[in-house]
């Protein structure tokens, strides 16, 4: 089970670079920028991943992951904010989620915690973020690849490129 908390540690780093990659390419009123009113910007979808973080990593094991204090709603209404002021909650949510899933160990796995009053399993309760951060996520990447169009830096194997990179990658001896 300790594979099972290094191999997740490993997707949500994973996850929280192609995000840091996407914010890198784009230009500040970029992350701003919404389809329409009723679409998210990148700045909000990060203000949503901040309050989830906090509200689900902070104390994990010993209070309810929808902590009182949370204003889900206010999550997604557009605030002034810069930059620099997004990425600090962008990295502030990663660090709380980090710093708890580093704290755990094997026997925690089976600790019951709970969300909104519901108990999970502690392995629960990771696979439920597992799926809801790669989720917004991939929201984040989609809107930067609208936003930069022909200038988008592809983030896996880029267009066109499956052969060179299978070529490439069937050619490196095999590792575990």
């Amino acid at each position: 089970m300790d594979n099972f908390l290094a191999s997740s540690l490993k997707q949500f780093h994973e996850f929280k670079s192609l995000g840091d990659k996407t914010f890198a390419q784009l230009r500040d009123e970029q992350l701003f920028w919404q389809f329409n009113p009723s679409s998210n910007s990148i700045a909000l979808i990060v203000k949503h991943l901040h309050g989830n973080m906090l509200s689900r990593w902070t104390d994990f094991l010993h209070s309810d992951g929808e902590k009182e204090g949370r204003n889900r709603d206010m999550e997604f209404e557009p605030t002034e904010m810069s930059r620099a002021q997004m990425i600090t909650l962008w990295n502030e949510g990663w660090d709380c989620l980090f710093q708890a899933l580093e704290s755990l160990n094997e026997q925690d796995l089976t600790k019951t915690v709970f969300i909104r009053g519901e108990g999970h399993t502690v392995l629960a309760a990771i696979h439920r973020q597992l799926a809801h951060y790669p989720y917004h996520v991939g929201q984040i990447v989609y809107i930067g690849k609208m936003c930069q169009d022909e200038q988008w830096t592809s983030l896996s194997i880029p267009k066109g490129k499956s052969a060179d990179f299978n070529q490439e990658k069937f050619g490196q001896s095999k590792n575990g």
